[in-house]
């Protein structure tokens, strides 16, 4: 009851749950109705035929996204966090490697520094135009 009444009081001090935070919830608990589980957010959708482009150490790379997963140097990949791997030989993950998540713009600017070594601009554009 203590825990309820500290929430409630939180909730009127500072508001309540965000209409995406409360939609969100609502299909989760609609799921779990439904089979009794809750399905795991689904990550970035990148469409076949994508490109995605970035540069790493003075070097460009293109990854093709295909219906089998990630096509990278002729090869094909189940996921983008082992296409990176495989450029930068350490444990990226594949989808912040490729700018595909969504971070503020002062946690990755790391201040006014030109080092360009690692510096990259990720480029996701249709085959189609």
């Amino acid at each position: 009851m203590a825990r309820a009444i500290a929430y409630r009081l939180q909730e009127i001090a500072h508001g309540g749950l965000s209409k995406v935070t409360r939609r969100r919830l609502t299909t989760l608990a609609g799921g779990f109705d439904a089979d009794g589980r809750i399905a795991a957010p689904a990550g970035p959708r990148i469409k076949p035929g994508a490109r995605l482009i970035r540069e790493w150490h003075g070097r460009t790379h293109t990854v093709c996204v295909t219906d089998e997963g990630f096509e990278f140097e002729g090869r094909t990949y189940s996921s983008l966090t082992k296409v990176a791997r495989d450029i930068t030989g350490a444990p990226w993950s594949g989808p912040r490697f490729f700018g595909l998540t969504k971070t503020p713009a002062s946690a990755t600017s790391g201040g006014d520094t030109n080092d360009n070594a690692n510096s990259a601009e990720t480029i996701s554009e249709s085959a189609n135009g």
